[in-house]
């Protein structure tokens, strides 16, 4: 986006995140009158809304149009998905109203109808999955993940005021451990690539000292030509498996 100073750019950051909160909960979609407005005190060009719809493509975000989550699942994660449903489709089908009874009786504290909530929600969570397909988590993970927020959140729902709002909430939970867990993943493998940029690193300047000396190099050596530090070498020693062969190990 265009410079802004602090304040624009903190109601810029409030507002997009209005958005996408607001699609979420329409469905992974949302309005062109909706998004304007939620950015209407901003006076931004057309160009910065241009990045805006960009940015919402990006994450799944329908403007004015439909998502077909399924465009977004590899061949084996639709197979997978196929499985899955066709497993739930032994489950009782319940009507709106036996829904609403079971959450209200969940709020109540019903132990029993905890484990029929559950039974209730598990097609909507593989939907929801869906929703956050191609984000560097497998569906089958997502779908597990989700399930797993389902029935812990069954049993958090005394403190709610009405079945909507009891639904809304379990919606929420089931959102926010599928979104964590992708947060989760795509910190895990930052961590990964980092260390294999250092273990890349270590293993270039071994090769490069060794060639100047005509032999393996031991750590301590290779510290004392800077850019790596004793420490940093011995850890990439140790996630490589001992495998940078210009470097004396043990």
């Amino acid at each position: 986006m265009t410079t802004m100073n602090h304040d624009k750019e903190y109601r810029f950051a409030q507002a997009l995140e209005e958005v996408r909160k607001l699609a979420k909960e329409q469905g992974m979609r949302i309005a062109d009158e909706q998004v304007r407005a939620a950015f209407a005190a901003q006076e931004l060009s057309e160009e910065q809304f241009a990045m805006i719809y960009d940015y919402l493509k990006h994450h799944k975000i329908g403007v004015d149009e439909e998502v077909n989550p399924d465009d977004y699942l590899s061949e084996a994660e639709k197979d997978y998905l196929a499985d899955y449903l066709s497993g739930l489709r032994g489950l009782k089908k319940y009507t709106q109203g036996e829904k609403e009874a079971a959450l209200i009786a969940a709020m109540a504290g019903a132990q029993a109808d905890y484990d029929r909530l559950v039974e209730i929600y598990l097609p909507e969570v593989a939907g929801i999955a869906k929703l956050y397909a191609d984000q560097g988590v497998y569906l089958e993970d997502l779908i597990g993940e989700g399930n797993v927020a389902l029935a812990s959140g069954v049993a958090m729902l005394g403190a709610m005021e009405n079945p909507a709002e009891a639904e809304s909430i379990l919606i929420k939970m089931i959102m926010d451990a599928m979104e964590e867990l992708i947060a989760g993943t795509a910190r895990m493998q930052e961590s990964d690539r980092k260390m294999a940029d250092q273990v890349n690193k270590v293993a270039e300047a071994a090769r490069e000292l060794a060639e100047a000396l005509g032999r393996k190099v031991t750590p301590e050596e290779l510290a004392a030509e800077g850019g790596c530090s004793v420490q940093m070498i011995r850890e990439a020693l140790r996630v490589s498996g001992g495998a940078i062969e210009d470097i004396v190990t043990g």
